[in-house]
């Protein structure tokens, strides 16, 4: 391959990293919205806006073209959010009790 190719093909891979992060950082803005008054922990809400001062600071673990920190820093935010929502009974599926749908008769 020349030069041409493999600067279309990192080129591409940037754009593509650049796309999954700002897909997560609305992701994450949009969790918190729906969280603000959820009775979860200000640690978590502490969580979210690192993350998201995190993905647009300029300083980094990794080089800027490389953007997985970012990815993981806002995986992490909206993991630790949907735990927070689920310990406060917000969103998500309710949970079954432990004999539901096996048959058991009481």
């Amino acid at each position: 391959m020349d030069t041409t190719a493999w600067i279309i093909i990192g080129a591409m891979l940037v754009l593509l990293t650049v796309a999954v992060a700002g897909v997560l950082l609305v992701r994450v803005v949009r969790a918190r919205k729906l969280l603000v008054d959820a009775g979860v922990p200000l640690h978590n809400k502490a969580l979210v806006w690192a993350a998201v001062l995190y993905t647009v600071s300029p300083v980094d673990l990794l080089p800027d073209p490389v953007y997985l920190d970012d990815i993981g820093f806002l995986l992490l935010a909206l993991r630790s959010l949907h735990a927070a929502a689920r310990a406060a009974g917000v969103g998500g599926r309710p949970k079954e009790p432990a004999d539901a749908g096996r048959g058991v008769l009481s």
